[in-house]
C-alpha cells in the first residue's frame, strides 16, 4: 500500500492542535540510518487507510518530497471518543534487516471440519494474530489457517500452522506452542457442577435406603 506524507516544520502542542484543526494528522518516521523526521498526513485519507488490515501488517510505500521509502506502521494514537487520529508513528525499513511484526490470522474451513459438521462442536479462536520475524520482502499481509481437519476434543496449536517461506513465529513466555483455536463440545454434553450436584445427592440417598 502507498500513502503520501508531507514534511512538518512546526512542533509543540499548539502547532499540533492547529494542524489537526486544518484536517491534518501529525506524525513521525524514524529508524534506519536517517534522523527521525516530523511528518503530517491528510487525516481523512489516513482514517480510511487505517480501516484496511494490510495498512497495519504490511510494508508500506511512503511518498515524501517526491521520494518513496519503505516503512512499517508502529503506533497510532486515537482521540478517546472522537473519530480523530491524534498522532501516528512509522519506522523505516531496511531491506537487508529482518523485521518483527504482528500478522493477523485468517481462519477458514471450520464449518467443513468433522468437529462442526459431524459432532456439532463450536470452534473458538483464542488468538487472532501472531508476532513473526522475517525479511521485509517476505512479510505476509496475513497468514491463512485451515481448520477443516479439526476433530472433537482437539485444538489447533501454533506448530500446526504452516507459515509462509522465510517467516518465523516469535513466542513470548514459557508456552512455546500456544493454543490458537479450541474446540468446544455441544452445550448438551457439558455437565455443569450445579447440575452434577443434585444427581450425586440423589444417588447417595438411594444407597441409604433398605
Amino acid at each position: 500500500m502507498q500513502f503520501v506524507a508531507f514534511e512538518r516544520s512546526k512542533q509543540g502542542t499548539g502547532a499540533s492542535r492547529r494542524l489537526r484543526n486544518s484536517g491534518k494528522t501529525p506524525g513521525i518516521v524514524y529508524g534506519g540510518s536517517a534522523e527521525p523526521q516530523m511528518i503530517e498526513l491528510d487525516h481523512n485519507a489516513l482514517w480510511h487507510a487505517l480501516k484496511k488490515e494490510a495498512f497495519h501488517s504490511s510494508v508500506l510505500d511512503m511518498e515524501l518530497n517526491g521520494q518513496t521509502s519503505k516503512v512499517l506502521l508502529r503506533d497510532v494514537q486515537y482521540h478517546p471518543f472522537k473519530q480523530l487520529v491524534l498522532h501516528i508513528d512509522f519506522q523505516r525499513v531496511d531491506e537487508k534487516t529482518r523485521v518483527h511484526m504482528k500478522v493477523p490470522l485468517h481462519f477458514s474451513g471450520a464449518e467443513e471440519s468433522p468437529a462442526v459438521k459431524v459432532d456439532k462442536c463450536m470452534v473458538t479462536p483464542i488468538v487472532t494474530e501472531i508476532e513473526v520475524t522475517c525479511m521485509p520482502a517476505d512479510l505476509p499481509e496475513f497468514i491463512a489457517v485451515d481448520l477443516s481437519t479439526l476433530q472433537k476434543g482437539g485444538s489447533l496449536h501454533l506448530k500446526d500452522v504452516k507459515l509462509p517461506k522465510g517467516v518465523t513465529a516469535m513466542v513470548r513466555g514459557s508456552d512455546r506452542n500456544p493454543v490458537l483455536v479450541s474446540v468446544v463440545p455441544p452445550a448438551a454434553e457439558i455437565e455443569t457442577p450445579a447440575e452434577a450436584a443434585p444427581a450425586a445427592e440423589t444417588k447417595g440417598k438411594g444407597k441409604g435406603k433398605k
